[in-house]
């Protein structure tokens, strides 16, 4: 747990701030975790949390974060064998299971089309560490992205939703640098959602081509709840002004200035900044303290947007077309195929 001292000052940076829940039955949605080894954290994300999703058919998927993924899975093996393909097992167990999810994925093993109880659920497990420094840092960009929309945590012995915090402000800040002056608060919650897609090649063939609306609009409150603090800091610090239409829609207005887009981007991931700061330049300047600081050169908002949005759609790219193959590879044939024909019948659905 020597990682998590890294962390302590942005825990306490953020631990007045209220966290996204998703308002289910914990003890029905936690089943699974009742057949699986301990966890140090467990979230739901995704479809099944649409208030209105009535399929029942589809699964429930499931981020499951451990201190160490080998000897997680070299114990799930013992208890649930059923939940991994055969021929990882033949091929290696515990140790290529994590192998292919490091070398080959980003570091999560998904194990798909799990029966409990009636149901079926998605499990993708992974390390701590990785999962810190992917919602810090965004050095993946991939639970990230999941993380930065409405997830029903069950189990949280790390205090993840306070480190979230960080990504959370970071994805409004994004979002806020490629959105226009003026834009609906819907907007900027689509805008936010769809980070994590932009440049997912699943999006191209595999997915709902409605999907970033969907999740909006279903779970329109859940996403207020979670944003709230940031645009509120937003606006003591006039960047932001809100009206209300009389429709009741809020209208947000933003500046535009470069000041403005210099905080914008001082929020964003230092993985994003240090590749930004190459892209455009760096010049030192006195921050209010009277210290010395590097500050990236910005020209114009659209200017750091454009090069912020190229960076996050390769991070999105790489780490998509990563996984995929990772879960192709560990699915199983039966189990890979049925995903994606699963996948491909769904954003059909959209298109026609």
């Amino acid at each position: 747990m020597h990682y998590l001292n890294n962390f302590k000052r942005v825990f306490q940076m953020f631990d007045k701030i209220p966290v996204e829940m998703v308002g289910q039955d914990k003890a029905e949605l936690g089943g699974l975790l009742e057949i699986l080894p301990p966890v140090e954290f467990c979230c739901i994300y995704g479809s099944k949390l649409h208030p209105n999703n009535k399929d029942e058919t589809s699964m429930t998927d499931y981020i499951i974060g451990v201190s160490d993924p080998r000897q997680w899975h070299s114990e799930n093996l013992k208890l649930n064998k059923d939940h991994y393909a055969s021929c990882l097992i033949r091929l290696g167990g515990a140790r290529m299971i994590t192998d292919i999810a490091n070398d080959i994925g980003v570091g999560v093993h998904f194990n798909p089309f799990v029966s409990c109880n009636n149901k079926m659920f998605k499990y993708g497990v992974v390390r701590m560490h990785d999962l810190i420094q992917d919602i810090l840092g965004w050095e993946r960009f991939y639970l990230s992205g999941r993380l930065q929309k409405p997830v029903n945590i069950l189990t949280d012995n790390l205090d993840i939703k306070s480190v979230n915090s960080v990504n959370l402000k970071a994805a409004t800040s994004a979002a806020l640098l490629l959105l226009p002056s003026k834009f609906t608060e819907e907007d900027l919650y689509a805008k936010i959602c769809s980070l994590s897609y932009t440049g997912d090649l699943r999006m191209l063939f595999a997915e709902d081509k409605n999907k970033v609306n969907k999740i909006v609009q279903g779970q329109f409150h859940l996403f207020e709840e979670m944003y709230k603090p940031f645009l509120e800091e937003y606006e003591a610090k006039n960047l932001l002004r809100f009206s209300v239409a009389g429709d009741k829609q809020v209208n947000i207005f933003q500046d535009c200035g470069l000041s403005a887009a210099s905080t914008l981007v001082s929020s964003l991931p230092s993985s994003i900044r240090s590749e930004m700061a190459m892209k455009l330049g760096e010049k030192r300047i006195l921050d209010d303290s009277g210290r010395v600081r590097q500050q990236i050169v910005i020209g114009s908002k659209e200017q750091a947007a454009e090069c912020m949005q190229r960076l996050v759609r390769r991070k999105v790219m790489f780490s998509s077309t990563r996984q995929a193959v990772a879960g192709l590879l560990t699915a199983g044939a039966v189990h890979g195929v049925r995903y994606v024909a699963n996948k491909m019948r769904k954003a059909w659905k959209s298109w026609v």
